[in-house]
């Protein structure tokens, strides 16, 4: 095992939730961190919270969508800290609602947080681990990215297209000493689902066929509150990947998102897809 103690860390979405948690147990671990969001108040707040002297923690308000943002992320982190040992590409949201009525500009949108930007952001710090012949990417994925559900193929397939993509980029990453890594939450109690539905809020409200349908879909969301998992669950995880020597190509977690990816494997496809319809 390495040490968290000096890694410098970008993680991005830090203002909340997974990523609120896990800036929280790499400050634990000593890392230097370089928090990234689009609300500047809730981000500032952390970063002092982290640390007052401002000394090891740099808080960088911007969009990831904006590649002027993503330019002043890392040019103020190697300002800051001249280098950066780890990025945690954590910024995204899900989009709900049926593929038949989910503005083709809403899935573009969602696609542009979740991946391009993701691909782009990354981009931006490979030259320099390159060059180190150090670094790790970490992307947030989740279980959804394997075992898509009805009314959230859009958010469902920006997940798993991460699937490829951190696979594909660990293996042309790896003869430069760069690894990547993949993790998979399963449902987590954060801001995420009010986000999506905010949103969705134009889809949702104009269901048309799918009104019954989608109001069944959310009540089967209800009951997987009872075994939700909370963030730090995920940070532990993140933990995990930053201080391995050898970080495996996944992490799941939650207790349920395992169980899940083992149905996956174990069940026939039909019997799957009768789960995922949250048994509503």
């Amino acid at each position: 095992m390495s040490s968290l103690a000096g890694q410098v860390v970008i993680i991005t979405g830090a203002s909340s939730g997974i990523g609120e948690a896990t800036a929280r147990r790499l400050a634990r671990g000593g890392a230097r961190l370089v928090l990234a969001a689009r609300r500047p108040d809730r981000l500032e707040a952390l970063a002092r919270e982290l640390d007052p002297s401002g000394a090891s923690v740099l808080a960088v308000a911007g969009d990831v969508t904006s590649e002027a943002d993503r330019q002043q992320l890392v040019a103020a982190a190697q300002e800051k800290f001249g280098r950066i040992d780890a990025l945690v590409n954590n910024a995204g949201y899900g989009t709900r609602g049926p593929v038949e009525l989910v503005p083709v500009e809403l899935i573009r949108k969602n696609f542009e947080t979740n991946v391009f930007s993701l691909v782009a952001l990354t981009q931006l710090v490979l030259p320099g681990m390159r060059a180190r012949g150090s670094g790790t990417i970490v992307n947030i994925g989740s279980v959804a990215g394997r075992i898509a559900r009805p009314l959230s193929s859009i958010y469902d397939s920006t997940k798993h297209a991460l699937e490829a993509l951190t696979d594909g980029l660990r293996g042309e990453l790896k003869p430069f000493g760069v690894r990547v890594t993949l993790i998979r939450p399963g449902f987590i109690l954060t801001e995420f689902v009010d986000a999506a539905n905010k949103a969705s809020d134009t889809v949702l409200e104009n269901a048309g066929p799918y009104a019954k349908y989608m109001a069944g879909f959310r009540l089967g969301y209800q009951k997987l509150r009872s075994v939700a998992g909370v963030p730090d669950d995920i940070a532990l995880l993140v933990e995990r990947a930053l201080t391995s020597r050898n970080p495996a190509p996944r992490y799941n977690g939650p207790l349920h998102a395992k169980f899940f990816l083992f149905l996956k494997w174990a069940l026939p496809r039909r019997t799957l897809e009768w789960i995922t319809r949250l048994r509503t």
